[in-house]
């Protein structure tokens, strides 16, 4: 019962948007994400997807994609991505009511895994494309959202924790941030995110041991879309 996170599929079996521009590492990445999860994972373990499953614009349009990731061994924990626009971030539940037993979809809720608790949300940094005004109010409601989340972990008895962000848990230079000072406070063991595509972009956060927690990077093409094993 071996726990995996892999982040930023970025699948378009309804789409034409296609990821190659972004490199050969890119190329029939969807193969590689098939192959790799056959031969690591079996159904007795858990994947955790870190945003950005598919370029569907709403739900209709993105259920090849579900079904692909339905179809990879193990049980499927998702957490939202800043592209996942399928996803209303207001009806969370009405994904796990249409998915239950299939997928389960991680926001203002908790992943129980053996006595883990498996915590987190979309979370979000600035990166100059908004104005620090409006990036400091999503950080705001994100971390609320992930408050939630660990207290709906706390109140059935949970105490230890594995935090997943979608985006990087701080900003370029950064060592501490909402996000870190929440890990901490909880007593969080590791923070998993993705979202940093390219080799330029694979260290703007926090890797490694940091004050006693293990941040680890997941995106996609940073682990040539091998599953990293967690625990």
């Amino acid at each position: 019962m071996a726990l995996f996170a892999l982040g930023d599929l970025h699948l378009a079996f309804q789409s034409d948007k296609t990821m190659d521009i972004f490199g050969k590492v890119w190329k029939n990445h969807e193969k590689k994400i098939e192959k790799n999860c056959a031969k690591m994972i079996t159904d007795e373990d858990t994947l955790v997807l870190v945003g950005d499953h598919s370029w569907g614009k709403c739900l209709d349009l993105c259920e090849m994609d579900l079904e692909f990731i339905e179809r990879l061994p193990g049980r499927k924990i998702l957490i939202r991505g800043n592209h996942d626009n399928f996803w209303n971030a207001k009806k969370t539940q009405r994904l796990n009511d249409i998915y239950k037993d299939r997928l389960y979809f991680l926001q203002n809720n908790f992943y129980p895994y053996k006595d883990y608790a498996i915590v987190g949300t979309k979370g979000y940094v600035y990166e100059g494309l908004d104005t620090r005004a409006h990036a400091d109010m999503l950080i705001e409601r994100e971390a609320k959202r992930l408050k939630n989340s660990f207290e709906a972990a706390r109140a059935e008895g949970f105490e230890k924790f594995i935090m997943f962000l979608h985006y990087p848990p701080t900003e370029i230079g950064e060592r501490t941030s909402r996000f870190t000072l929440m890990a901490k406070a909880y007593g969080a063991e590791q923070v998993i995110y993705a979202h940093c595509h390219g080799k330029e972009r694979f260290h703007d956060s926090l890797m490694g041991n940091v004050d006693g927690i293990k941040y680890s990077l997941v995106s996609g093409d940073y682990l040539d879309f091998k599953p990293a094993r967690i625990l």
